[in-house]
């Protein structure tokens, strides 16, 4: 589903040029979930942005469902995101002028999906996230927990193919945080949904089928 070969990402600051990701080279398969690991800093969440194509590498090629990414266009990539992927920001993402029942159906419109389909989904998904009552109001109404259950939903609603999630629990409290992560391992195991998520928690990190240890911007290790 992705492999990334030789992939490198510097910036410069002070007119030197400073590694953020170096020859990172990896492959992940339709239907696992794959746990990043290690400490702040090390281009845990540069990785995940260049996967999702939020983000271009400085050098190397990426691959996703086929495609050379690499030499999309722009647009194309859009596309392919559009398709394929649900991303759980760690700072939310929400858009502050729509309401909560609008920043969830904002992929399915991406879809042309029909509004009466689009009624039932989101319906749906409100219900299971236990956030129907909030439904109109505006993320900035909302507490950091709530926050972010609105942006795994919207992640959600359209069934991704992948999902990337960044400190996906971070803002939750524990039982919220236990309850998306047996709701992540339900996609995967019943879906077949892939599964790529930053995360600092041993415990978050067990859910997934494989961890990939990154330090200083390079893969320490693939357990």
């Amino acid at each position: 589903m992705i492999e990334l070969r030789n992939i490198s990402k510097t910036v410069n600051v002070g007119g030197a040029k400073t590694y953020i990701l170096r020859d990172i080279n990896c492959k992940i398969n339709e239907g696992e979930f794959v746990s990043i690991m290690g400490p702040s800093g090390s281009g845990k969440s540069t990785l995940l942005n260049i996967i999702g194509m939020l983000d271009d590498p400085t050098e190397g090629y990426h691959y996703f469902m086929g495609e050379a990414v690499h030499l999309l266009k722009e647009k194309q990539r859009s596309q392919l995101y559009k398709k394929y992927i649900g991303f759980v920001f760690q700072a939310y993402h929400l858009i502050d002028e729509l309401t909560v029942y609008e920043n969830i159906e904002t992929p399915l419109i991406y879809q042309d999906m029909k509004s009466s389909e689009r009624k039932a989904v989101v319906a749906d998904i409100l219900d299971r996230f236990q956030i129907v009552g909030k439904k109109d109001l505006f993320p900035t109404q909302l507490s950091g927990g709530q926050q972010q259950l609105v942006g795994i939903a919207r992640a959600l609603v359209a069934k991704p193919k992948l999902i990337l999630a960044d400190e996906p629990t971070g803002n939750l409290n524990s039982k919220q945080g236990d309850d998306i992560m047996k709701l992540f391992k339900k996609l995967n195991n019943e879906d077949g949904v892939t599964i790529i998520q930053v995360t600092h928690s041993e415990k978050n990190a067990e859910y997934g089928s494989r961890i990939i240890n990154l330090l200083d911007g390079k893969i320490e290790e693939q357990a």
